[in-house]
């Protein structure tokens, strides 16, 4: 028994070195997690308030009326130009037939202008003539005068073919001027016509744009797809009344997934245009996907706001705001099918290289 207690007594003497070499690991390996994690925050800049976002393309109505057909369905993929949803448009096509009817009517107006231009340069050109003949007459019966007058002198004719003569030169001057006058007036006139035929001319143009307008409204009551992508968000049926406006349905654009990271502003510091990134989908835990940093938002999210903060009420507390970063997404086509808008993702950018 002595012997026994003497053992126990050595036994409890020496001293237990698994705890140190416990703590001694653990201090190593928390050490060299605690270098690793700084050498990689020193490199990188990482957030998780981060998502998808994609460039979705409203589909509105430009005309209002009653849908007559429809042919895609909800989260069905269309291409660019394809047609979507056909409006009644029978209203329309009349509309484009009154238009034309008008327009009709006034290019036959030019065409009456046009004959009342030819008719009034014919009378300008008679009276044109009756001018130059009066002038004729005119100038012969000046000279008659002349010689008259130095034939009564000698009395070689007698006062009354003299004053016969005098009456002939007065009767030719007044029918010179008369068909002056009546040249002026019919000139006047192939200016007036002309006019009246530059008014009816706008007519034309006015009833062309009339045309124009309807069969652009008759063109509205198709609507076709804006961009190639997927549909969404559909809120239209046959037979519903829609007014011009009214959104029907969007489509989110094919290959328009980028990635939206909401840095905190003290991370701004070292991030730049073209910086490498790497993103964890929580969607897809195993999908690596690498990207680049594109551009900066020019505000805070804050200043986006429905209210955004005013500082200067009083109740003034101090808060870290982040900004908007865009950032692109290098990946494959099978692999940009896989993601949708509004995902959650972690980005890790790699500020040193």
């Amino acid at each position: 028994m002595a012997q026994e207690q003497e053992i126990q007594q050595e036994e409890k003497k020496k001293p237990n070195k698994v705890i140190p070499i416990i703590l001694a690991i653990v201090l190593i390996g928390g050490a060299i997690f605690g270098v690793k994690e700084y050498i990689y925050a020193s490199k990188h800049e990482d957030t998780d308030d981060a998502q998808i976002d994609a460039d979705i393309s409203p589909v509105v109505a430009r005309v209002g009326g009653y849908v007559d057909s429809i042919f895609f369905e909800d989260n069905q993929h269309v291409n660019k130009g394809q047609e979507l949803v056909k409006i009644d448009d029978r209203d329309y096509k009349v509309k484009l037939e009154q238009a034309q009817a008008s327009q009709q009517g006034a290019g036959a107006n030019v065409g009456v202008g046009q004959s009342q231009i030819f008719t009034t340069q014919a009378n300008s050109a008679s009276a044109k003539a009756e001018v130059t003949s009066a002038a004729s007459k005119l100038e012969k019966t000046q000279k008659d005068y002349a010689r008259y007058a130095n034939l009564v002198k000698d009395g070689s004719i007698t006062q009354q073919q003299f004053d016969q003569a005098k009456s002939d030169l007065d009767v030719a001057r007044a029918n010179y001027k008369a068909a002056q006058d009546q040249y002026k007036a019919a000139q006047e006139q192939v200016n007036t016509t002309r006019k009246q035929l530059k008014v009816t001319n706008t007519g034309v143009d006015a009833r062309q744009a009339d045309v124009d307008f309807a069969k652009l409204q008759l063109s509205y009551t198709t609507i076709n797809a804006p961009a190639s992508g997927i549909t969404s968000k559909k809120s239209v049926q046959i037979g519903q009344l829609v007014q011009a406006g009214q959104t029907l349905f969007s489509v989110v654009n094919d290959n328009s997934l980028y990635i939206t990271a909401n840095f905190k502003e003290t991370q701004l510091e070292h991030l730049r245009n073209g910086q490498k990134v790497k993103v964890e989908v929580d969607a897809f835990p195993d999908l690596e996907l690498e990207g680049s940093v594109y551009n900066f938002s020019p505000a805070t999210g804050a200043r986006f706001s429905l209210l955004p903060p005013d500082n200067a009420t009083g109740n003034f507390v101090k808060v870290v705001q982040r900004v908007p970063v865009k950032i692109k997404i290098n990946a494959n086509k099978e692999t940009l099918d896989k993601l949708r808008a509004g995902m959650s993702v972690n980005v890790s950018v790699s500020i040193k290289d």
